[in-house]
């Protein structure tokens, strides 16, 4: 059996990916929140004031998560940092197992955010 040694270096590159694209997630939902002001503007009817409100809800959820997700990250972060100030620049399995299971969360979110920007977007392409 072999083992393969995996540096905080990979690690780190990984984390920072992962930080770039939420802060896009983050900077994107901004634009979406500003159309859908546009939208308040110019419809009064109810059910697609309604249909804007789920989205006004899912950006917030969304909001939400991605602080949650730049929060973990930076936990994740600092516990390498000591890491490497003892003298250890290799993961350990259990924060190697949390590492990827925060992996899995990411290409989850991927999914579900990209969901949601296509359902978005036909909004925008109905009413706007």
């Amino acid at each position: 059996m072999t083992t393969q040694v995996i540096f905080n270096s990979d690690l780190h590159f990984e984390h920072m990916q992962w930080k770039k694209e939420l802060l896009f997630w983050k900077d994107e939902i901004k634009s979406f929140q500003n159309r859908l002001d546009e939208i308040i503007q110019k419809w009064s009817d109810d059910k697609v004031l309604a249909e804007l409100g789920q989205f006004q809800n899912n950006f917030t959820s969304q909001n939400k998560k991605i602080r949650k997700y730049l929060n973990a990250i930076d936990s994740h972060e600092h516990n390498m940092a000591a890491h490497l100030n003892a003298d250890e620049d290799c993961i350990d399995r259990v924060h190697m197992k949390h590492h990827e299971d925060f992996r899995d969360k990411m290409s989850n979110q991927r999914i579900i955010y990209n969901e949601l920007k296509h359902k978005y977007y036909l909004f925008l392409t109905k009413y706007l």
